[in-house]
């Protein structure tokens, strides 16, 4: 072996449920194990820890965020059973602080079952040297060697820029960002008709924020239309607006802060803009 270098029965490269359960059977198994995990942070600087995207950025949050959207409805609601409440406005910083606190404890959580089972963990950025090795490099730049009979990649996937459209990276966030916003998005236009964005577009409409969804084409492409038109008829009685047929082309930060979408309507051949508070490209 060569100096400085660790060897391991396994190493999953990734640090998200697929891959974790992968390194806790193997372990349990009685095989010597690693798990090397690390997050580039998004362009506009977020990170967070162990668990993936499920956990940090993805069902977790969203199913937090999306509950308090339900509550929120069913405040607004209670006036109509006889509840005498008076409207109530909601925190986003309150709110924001509470999910990743659940989260960060989730990400404690996975660390110590790693340790539970004796999986050593690197938060490292990994790069494969040969078929049995790769070299992994710490935040401080500081180069650790691993190698080991099996690796597993399971490292999944991140959110996609359209670095095509001007400013898109400037001052665009994706579902990356929005989890992890301490303050309120504010006036919000979701772009793309993913299950991602109308899941996003939803809650902050639900949370009692002016939301605006731009579709290119038609929404939730791939699953069954006629169910597709209820969940954006549904949106829409509850305060979403759709900017259907719409592609954006610009996006430009003016002196107040707010942020200028330039956007081109094919069908009619011509362009319109609106301000927004954030961009996120749900694409």
């Amino acid at each position: 072996m060569e100096a400085g270098r660790q060897n391991y029965d396994l190493l999953v490269i990734g640090g998200g449920s697929g891959g974790l359960a992968c390194a806790k059977e193997a372990a349990q198994l009685g095989k010597k194990v690693a798990v090397v995990d690390y997050v580039e942070p998004s362009p506009r600087g977020t990170r967070w820890g162990l668990g993936g995207t499920c956990v940090n950025v993805g069902c977790i949050p969203k199913k937090l965020m999306h509950q308090a959207a339900l509550l929120g409805g069913m405040v607004r609601d209670a006036p109509h059973y006889g509840w005498a409440l008076q409207p109530v406005p909601h925190d986003w910083t309150t709110m924001a602080e509470a999910v990743q606190n659940h989260v960060k404890s989730l990400n404690w959580g996975h660390r110590v079952q790693l340790q539970d089972r004796k999986v050593t963990y690197f938060n490292i950025k990994a790069s494969f040297v040969d078929a049995h090795m790769v070299c992994g490099v710490s935040k401080g730049r500081k180069e650790t060697l691993l190698s080991a009979e099996h690796i597993v990649i399971a490292t999944g996937g991140r959110p996609r820029y359209p670095t095509h459209i001007e400013g898109a990276l400037e001052y665009g966030i994706t579902s990356d960002d929005l989890f992890w916003l301490k303050e309120s998005p504010g006036k919000t236009l979701v772009v793309g008709a993913s299950y991602v964005a109308l899941e996003c577009a939803g809650f902050l409409t639900g949370l009692g924020l002016d939301t605006t969804v731009m579709i290119r084409s038609i929404p939730l492409r791939g699953f069954d239309q006629q169910m597709s038109s209820l969940v954006t008829e549904y949106m829409a009685s509850q305060g979403t607006r759709f900017l259907r047929g719409c592609t954006p082309s610009r996006v430009q930060r003016l002196p107040d802060g707010q942020l200028q979408v330039t956007w081109e309507d094919p069908s009619s051949g011509k362009e319109d803009t609106g301000t927004f508070n954030t961009v996120l490209w749900a694409i």
